[in-house]
């Protein structure tokens, strides 16, 4: 075997990082990143340029695609005839680019995913937008370069009139490096090319007012503009795309449907509902009864249908949490300048190619003035030939041969070669009197374009004022409105958006039943009616707590365990005022024994507000309320809770408060709340009242020296009393009695504020409810029984009053 001379052996390290160093920048180059300046990747670019070869243009027939992909192959791209026909199908969809470059005949995909037929089965010709792209092919205004076998020449890029990779985006994976450029919108685009013509400093800022941000083939929304505007100043960034859905009134009786008009860019529809429909059998969707795609040549409808009980803007919310009806665009402007990769933004890119315009322009100009100057040199002849067109025709007729008659012309009468070749080709109709004045016009139209041409080359503010009124037609010709709107940071579309903020109820049963229903479905009654029926419950079941908030406030849970959890009120569904409720457990994480024993609403968790919780066992604990307000799903530690005691009360406080305290057995003690020190979360608290043996605490409530108080007992009475003429005791005292007659009028059940203009809701352990107007209640001394409020069934017992917004009043009402 021969030894292998030593200057031919490489290290193998080092051939290999050659190698694959060739190896990466062929791809980079040469597949997979598209050019800044006409946007398009070398594949794109053959196939566009072959069909223009081939005389496929936009108001021609259609070709069949497996033609066009031959060609492509055979001429300019020796490669696998299915990469051709994906970028041609590709250039097809509208789906896909905001100004497709071909257009199809056929079954090119769709945006369910469905594959493109066969290319034998489809036909193609170029769009109109394409044919602007390649107009000035001819006249030398971009470089070629040899094929592959050096048989033809194919252009290195395309002389673009508008910046395609801007108007299309791109997406490609390279060697150690991405793109990912979403499209835009043509008549901003523009807009921001004509503004960095007219000012070339223009700030970022100014640029970003114009071009809004990305505008997507299948519409939808952004939110907010932070993303944007990142990914638009740097070339990097994050864009949050929505669908677009409307709730409307179901086809089906009394329910409500969601309906999808829109989804983000490159989402699968057929997957999506696939996706929806996978988390309603899983039980991670609830709310939706069914879903069908209704869409047809004339948009996009997919109708979800709901349940009866289902809270429609909470599915919705949950469709874009959850599925890919919302998703994200990962912006990534990676282009090849110079035939180097980099990372541009926004204004780089349309620097780049106004730069690029600008040089397809002066060359455009300097062959148009070329061929200007050739047809003016042979005008000139012409003129001169008619003026002695005697001498000329005697010249000819006397010649040997039109090489002697050209030499003749030259020699004799001084023409150039190529006026002379023009004098002989000339027919004799020209030289009557309207053929010559058509050379005198011609010649002095090709005088007066000269001086233009030349005008634009020698100013550069000539040459801008070409490309701008070029940007102007194209506008004129191609603008369109934005497809996909943009939702300010400041208006961006949240589940609370959607819901209107009403008040509303907010019950739980000692059974862990909730429901929210709406404010209007208790209408104020006289005091001592009876009540609606608010809910039907079970023998063994009854209502333990009662809320009244807006739909948009947070719902704190505090469980048996000292545990909190929270939910939005609007996620709570909205049923009829005689629905049982849905368990409790559906929305908590709650441990197999664990039971929610005391619910508080909060708008806010801002400010030096605190939270008080008061237990049965006269216990209290202040903490800051911002110490709850980020709860995660699965609960925190609320407070510790000593054994056999329970919450009677969880309120908030400012540190100029006073709290009251009062028990079942009549007792109450008033105090300042900065008698309580702030403890941390897991702190167990410190006395708040000395209870007797054989009391509990039965409420508590948050108030200032000018607050009036109701307390309302279990068998139907209440009154009002007046903290101003409670005596402030200090934290822990027995207090002072507010409640007699306990056998006649029952134990204390509530104490709430309640003014002049508030109602009363007051609830029975049957889940009958009543509203009474608070001033129906007179304010009476600390001794008083008080008077009816609400007249009871025998078995029946009240078990809470809550403050509600006023209504109007109606008679009294029969229960149920």
């Amino acid at each position: 075997m021969p030894l292998i001379p030593f200057e031919t052996v490489v290290p193998i390290d080092d051939e290999m990082k050659t190698a694959y160093l060739n190896y990466s920048m062929s791809v980079i180059v040469g597949r997979a990143l598209p050019d800044v300046r006409d946007g398009l990747k070398p594949v794109q670019r053959r196939v566009l340029f072959a069909m223009q070869e081939m005389g496929v243009r936009s108001g021609g027939p259609y070709r069949k695609s497996a033609r066009i992909v031959g060609d492509v192959i055979g001429k300019y791209h020796p490669h696998g005839d299915v990469a051709v026909y994906d970028t041609a199908v590709r250039l097809v969809q509208p789906f896909t680019l905001r100004y497709p470059l071909i257009d199809g005949q056929g079954n090119f995909g769709s945006v369910d995913g469905d594959a493109p037929a066969a290319m034998r089965y489809t036909e193609i010709r170029l769009e109109a937008l394409s044919e602007e792209m390649m107009a000035e092919l001819e006249e030398e205004t971009v470089e070629f370069a040899p094929n592959y076998d050096e048989s033809l020449q194919e252009p290195r890029v395309l002389p673009a009139r508008l910046p395609l990779l801007l108007l299309n985006g791109s997406a490609g994976i390279a060697v150690g490096m991405a793109t990912n450029i979403p499209p835009h919108n043509i008549t901003e685009i523009i807009d921001g090319l004509l503004a960095l013509i007219d000012n070339p400093d223009l700030s970022v800022d100014d640029l970003l007012a114009i071009v809004h941000g990305p505008d997507f083939p299948t519409g939808g929304l952004i939110m907010g503009r932070s993303g944007i505007e990142s990914a638009l100043r740097t070339g990097r960034g994050s864009i949050v795309m929505r669908g677009v859905a409307e709730i409307e009134e179901s086809t089906r009786a009394d329910r409500m449907a969601i309906i999808i008009r829109e989804i983000p860019y490159q989402v699968n529809k057929a997957r999506l509902i696939e996706r929806i429909a996978e988390l309603v059998r899983e039980g991670a969707l609830e709310g939706i009864a069914d879903i069908r795609d209704e869409s047809d040549r004339d948009g996009m409808r997919v109708v979800i249908d709901l349940k009866r009980d289902a809270n429609p803007p909470v599915v919705l919310n949950r469709l874009y949490a959850q599925t890919p009806l919302q998703t994200s665009f990962g912006y990534n402007f990676v282009a090849l300048v110079n035939q180097r990769p980099m990372i541009l933004s926004l204004r780089e890119a349309l620097v780049h190619f106004l730069s690029f315009r600008q040089d397809v322009v002066t060359r455009r100009t300097l062959f148009r003035l070329r061929k200007a100057r050739e047809r003016f040199h042979i005008l000139e002849g012409l003129k001169r030939a008619i003026d002695l067109m005697d001498q000329i025709i005697a010249l000819i007729r006397s010649s040997a041969s039109p090489d002697a008659a050209r030499t003749g012309l030259v020699e004799q009468f001084a023409f150039s070669e190529i006026q002379a070749r023009a004098i002989l080709d000339m027919r004799l109709q020209r030289l009557t009197a309207l053929e010559r004045d058509k050379i005198d016009a011609e010649y002095e139209e090709v005088r007066l374009l000269i001086r233009g041409l030349e005008d634009i080359l020698g100013s550069r503010s000539r040459l801008m004022a070409v490309i701008r009124e070029e940007f102007t037609a194209l506008r004129e010709n191609y603008g369109d409105a934005r497809r996909t709107r943009i939702v300010p940071e400041d208006g961006e579309i949240s589940i609370e958006s959607m819901i209107p903020n009403d008040p509303c109820y907010i019950t739980l049963t000692y059974q862990g039943y909730i429901k929210r229903v709406s404010h209007d479905a208790y209408p104020t009654q006289r005091r001592g009616g009876k009540g609606r029926s608010g809910v039907a419950l079970k023998e063994d079941d009854a209502v333990i707590i009662t809320l009244t908030p807006t739909a948009h406030e947070t719902i704190l849970f505090f469980t048996d365990i000292g545990k909190v959890y929270r939910v939005k009120a609007h996620e709570i569904p909205e049923v009829q005022r005689t629905a049982r409720g849905k368990p409790v457990r559906g929305f908590l994480p709650l441990a197999p024994e664990e039971k929610v024993t005391r619910m508080l609403n909060v708008a806010s968790f801002e400010g030096d507000r605190s939270l008080v919780f008061v237990t049965v066992n006269g216990i209290i604990k202040r903490t800051a309320l911002s110490a709850y307000s980020s709860i995660r799903q699965s609960g925190i530690i609320a407070l510790t809770l000593r054994e056999g005691d329970r919450l009677a009360q969880v309120l908030v406080a400012d540190a100029d408060s006073h709290v009251l305290v009062a028990t079942r057995r009549g007792m109450a003690i008033l105090f300042p709340i900065h008698e309580v020190t702030e403890q941390g979360r897991t702190a167990s608290g410190v006395r708040a009242i000395r209870l007797r043996e054989d009391d509990r605490v039965a409420d508590a409530e948050i108030v200032t020296e000018t607050d009036p108080v109701a307390v309302v007992t279990e068998k139907g009475y209440g009154k009002r009393l007046d903290v101003a003429k409670f005596r402030h005791q200090h934290r822990g005292g027995m207090g002072l009695k507010i409640s007699r007659g306990a056998e006649k009028i029952g134990a204390v059940v509530s104490l709430v504020k309640a003014g002049d203009t508030d109602d009363l809701t007051i609830i029975t352990s049957k889940g009958v409810t009543n509203r009474v107007q608070a001033n129906e209640l007179r304010t009476m001394g600390r001794s008083a029984q008080g008077v009816i409020v609400m007249r009871l069934a025998d078995d029946d017992t009240i078990v809470s009053a809550v403050v509600s917004p006023p209504r109007d009043v109606e008679g009294e009402q029969e229960s149920g």
